[in-house]
C-alpha cells in the first residue's frame, strides 16, 4: 500500500475521534517550520491585509497586538487576561471587515519534503460573550495551503466559531495535507469569511504549520508512561535506557534520537543513534535538564528536520543540593527547651551527641540534660533524594543546685526562723512569696509568717541558668484566753463566767477557786460575796505557751428598806434607815407625797430621813419612794408609811 494512501487513512480515522470543527493532526509533531506567536518582549508583526492599530480597540477592518484585553467593550467581550502560549507575551485581537480580508499569510521559505503530510493550525477565541451570542456574527475562517504560484493544494473552512464558556477557552482549529512526491514550497493564509459589524471579533495566538505523522510513544525502559526522572545530583553519574514505541504509518520509517542539554543549542542530533532503543551515561552530571526525543520520518527524508515528526520528550532531571541556611550554635541552661530547625530539604536526618536518629525538624527536646551537649549534624534531604548535611553545637549550662537549710520548721504564730539557701555559683536569690520575709532577695533571709507558708526560691548564676527548691513552714496556734465581759451581781446572786480560747489548747483553769462551782472549766459559775477579779488561763497542747485573761465581778451590797418609822423624837426608830444605802455613793433617794409633790431628796444617803420636809415635820401617812443606785441597775420604787 503507498504510503501516502495509507497515512491519508490514518489521518482520516484520526479525524474522526475530533470535532468536525476542525481537521488538526492527532499524531506527533515536528518542529514548526512556521511558528506565530506574536513575540513575547516586544511585539511581532503579521503579515496580513488588516490594519494595526496601538490602542487595545481596533475597528472593523483593524487588528492590535495586546497582551490583555480588558475594559474594550465589556458588555460583548470577554476580559483576557492572559496569551494562548501562556509566556505573558502577544496576541492578536482582530475587528474583523465586512469584507473578506486576510488575517494572516506566510510562505514556509524551504522546500517541503515529499509525501509528506503538514499541518497547518491556530489557536482562536471567539471573544463575544455567550450572553450576547444571539445578536453578533460569529467568526468563520478559511485555511489555506497554496504553492508560490497560487496553486491551491488544501483549503479548509472552520464554519461558526462559536463562544467559549470561559475567558480562559481556546480552540485548535486547522488543517493537514500531503505533499506530492516531488516536495513543494508552500504559502499559508487564514482568511476572513464572516461579515463585520455586530461580531466576529476574535483572538489568534500560536499559529503553527509542521510535519504531522505517526504517534511516536517514548518512555524510559520498564516505565508505564512518558516520563521524568529527577534522580541525578549534582555530579553523580547515571545510566539510563529509553525506548521509542512508534505507531503505523510509514512504508519504511526512519529514527534519529536528539538530545536538548539546556546548553542554549537547542535539539541537536545524536550521532549514530537510529534505532527505537537508546542507552545514555551522564558523568559529572551538570545541573539542569536532559531532554532526549526520537525523530522518525520516512525513508530518506529523516536528514531533513522539517520532514521529522517527533515523540514526547524523556528528561532525565539533575537536581542541586539543598542549600542548608546556617544554623546557629545555641547556649542553652539544663531544663531548657532545644530547638533546631534545618531548611532547604523535604527530609531531614538529625544524629545526636549520643549518636541516635530523630527525622522531625524541627528537632524539638523538651528539657535539656548536661548529656544533651554537644555536636548535632543534619543531613537535608531535596524532593530527588539530594543530601547535605551541616553541623552546629549546642553548650548546656548546669543549673545550680540550691539546697535549703532551716533552723525551725515549725514554730509557734508570731515566732520566727530564719531560712538559708545553698547554692555555689549563686549570683541572685528571689523568694516567693515576699510576705513574713525580712528580705525576699537575701540567700538567709528571716521569716515570720501568719500562717503555715510554703516557700520557694529561684537562685540564678553568672549564666543566668535557674533553679528552684522548696521548704514548708510550718505556723502553730498559740493560745488565746479571753474571760469574756465584766460582771456585776447583788450580794447573795451567782453569775455565769463567759470564758472562751482559741488555739490548740491542753487545758483551762480559773484562779482563784474561790466560790466557783468548776474551776477546770470555761464557763462556771460563781457566786462570791464581795468584789473579785478571777483569771483564766489556757494552756497551749502544742507546746506555744499559755495565755490568760481576767474578768471582775462587782458585787452590790443588799439594800433593807423599812416600812415604817416614828419621828416624834422619843428616840426609838426616829429616822428612815435604809441599810446598806450608804455603800451607794452615788445613789439617789426622793420620796413623793400621795400627789406627786416631792417632799426629800438625797445623793448618796450618808444621813438618813427624819421625816422632815424642809424642816417642818411631816403629818403621819404614807409617802412614796423611787431609789436609783446609778449603778445601771433598774430602780426600786415603794412606799413608806410616817406613824406618829
Amino acid at each position: 500500500m503507498p504510503t501516502l494512501f495509507k497515512f491519508t487513512l490514518l489521518c482520516l480515522f484520526m479525524l474522526m475521534t475530533f470535532k468536525l470543527s476542525a481537521q488538526v493532526c492527532n499524531g506527533s509533531l515536528g518542529d514548526p517550520i512556521i511558528k506565530e506567536d506574536f513575540g513575547a518582549v516586544s511585539p511581532q508583526f503579521p503579515n496580513t491585509t488588516y490594519t494595526y492599530v496601538g490602542t487595545s480597540c481596533p475597528e472593523d477592518g483593524q487588528y492590535a497586538l495586546v497582551k490583555q484585553e480588558s475594559g474594550c467593550h465589556p458588555d460583548t467581550w470577554y476580559s483576557v487576561l492572559k496569551d494562548h502560549t501562556g509566556n505573558g507575551g502577544y496576541m492578536m485581537l482582530v475587528n474583523a471587515s465586512y469584507d473578506t480580508g486576510e488575517f494572516y499569510r506566510k510562505s514556509t521559505d524551504i522546500e517541503l519534503c515529499g509525501e509528506t503530510t503538514y499541518e497547518f493550525s491556530a489557536y482562536i477565541k471567539n471573544l463575544v460573550l455567550p450572553s450576547a451570542a444571539s445578536t453578533h456574527n460569529k467568526p468563520n475562517i478559511t485555511f489555506v495551503i497554496e504553492t508560490v504560484n497560487g496553486a491551491q493544494l488544501k483549503s479548509y473552512s472552520t464554519g461558526p466559531i462559536y463562544e467559549t464558556t470561559s475567558a480562559d477557552e481556546w480552540v485548535k482549529y486547522g488543517t493537514y495535507f500531503t505533499t506530492p512526491a516531488g516536495g513543494a514550497k508552500v504559502v499559508v493564509r487564514m482568511i476572513n469569511n464572516a461579515p463585520g459589524g455586530a461580531g466576529n471579533d476574535l483572538l489568534l495566538d500560536d499559529i503553527a504549520f509542521r510535519a504531522c505523522g505517526p504517534i511516536v510513544q517514548a518512555n524510559f525502559t520498564g516505565g508505564s508512561a512518558p516520563s521524568t526522572q529527577e534522580d541525578l545530583c549534582v555530579g553523580e553519574t547515571g545510566s539510563y535506557t529509553i525506548t521509542a514505541t512508534p505507531s503505523s504509518g510509514y512504508d519504511q520509517p526512519e529514527y534519529q534520537w536528539q538530545k536538548n542539554y539546556n546548553d542554549g543549542n537547542g535539539w541537536v542530533d545524536i550521532s549514530g543513534e537510529n534505532g527505537l532503543m537508546l542507552n545514555i551515561t551522564l558523568t559529572n552530571a551538570q545541573l539542569g535538564s536532559y531532554q532526549y526525543r526520537l525523530g522518525t520520518a520516512e525513508a530518506g527524508n529523516i536528514s531533513s528536520v522539517n520532514c521529522r515528526v517527533y515523540s514526547n520528550e524523556v528528561t532525565v532531571g539533575v537536581t542541586a543540593y539543598p542549600v542548608i541556611p546556617t544554623i546557629a550554635a545555641q547556649t542553652k541552661c539544663e531544663g531548657d527547651p532545644l530547638v533546631l530547625t534545618a531548611g532547604g530539604g523535604v527530609n531531614y536526618e538529625w544524629t545526636l551527641p549520643d549518636g541516635s536518629k530523630n527525622t522531625a525538624n524541627p528537632l524539638t527536646i523538651a528539657a535539656l540534660t548536661l548529656a544533651n551537649k554537644g555536636q548535632y549534624n543534619v543531613k537535608v534531604i531535596s524532593a530527588q533524594g539530594c543530601s547535605t548535611e551541616a553541623t552546629t553545637q549546642v553548650n548546656v549550662i548546669a543549673k545550680p543546685q540550691p539546697q535549703i537549710t532551716v533552723g525551725e520548721t515549725s514554730i509557734c504564730k508570731g515566732s520566727s526562723t530564719v531560712l538559708t539557701v545553698n547554692s555555689p555559683g549563686a549570683v541572685s536569690y528571689q523568694w516567693a512569696p515576699a510576705e513574713g520575709l525580712s528580705d525576699a532577695t537575701s540567700a538567709n533571709p528571716v521569716a515570720s509568717p501568719a500562717q503555715t507558708t510554703t516557700y520557694t526560691v529561684t537562685v540564678t548564676n553568672a549564666s543566668q541558668c535557674i533553679n528552684t527548691a522548696q521548704v514548708q513552714i510550718e505556723v502553730r496556734d498559740v493560745p488565746v484566753a479571753n474571760a469574756g465581759d465584766d460582771k456585776k451581781i447583788f450580794e447573795g446572786q451567782s453569775v455565769v463566767l463567759n470564758g472562751s480560747a482559741t488555739g490548740d489548747v491542753a487545758g483551762y483553769s480559773w484562779s482563784p477557786a474561790s466560790y466557783l462551782d468548776n474551776p477546770n472549766s470555761l464557763t462556771p459559775t460563781a457566786n462570791p460575796p464581795n468584789d473579785i477579779t478571777y483569771k483564766l488561763t489556757v494552756t497551749s497542747a502544742n507546746g506555744c505557751g499559755i495565755d490568760d485573761s481576767d474578768v471582775f465581778i462587782r458585787v452590790f451590797k443588799k439594800i433593807v428598806i423599812p416600812s415604817t418609822f416614828t419621828p416624834n423624837s422619843d428616840g426609838v426608830n426616829d429616822l428612815w434607815n435604809i441599810e446598806a444605802l450608804e455603800t451607794y455613793p452615788e445613789s439617789v433617794l426622793a420620796v413623793y407625797t400621795r400627789n406627786g409633790k416631792q417632799v426629800f431628796q438625797s445623793r448618796g444617803y450618808s444621813r438618813p430621813w427624819d421625816g422632815k420636809s424642809s424642816g417642818q415635820a411631816l403629818p403621819a401617812g404614807t409617802y412614796y419612794y423611787v431609789i436609783d443606785l446609778k449603778n445601771g441597775t433598774p430602780k426600786m420604787s415603794g412606799w413608806v408609811m410616817i406613824l406618829k
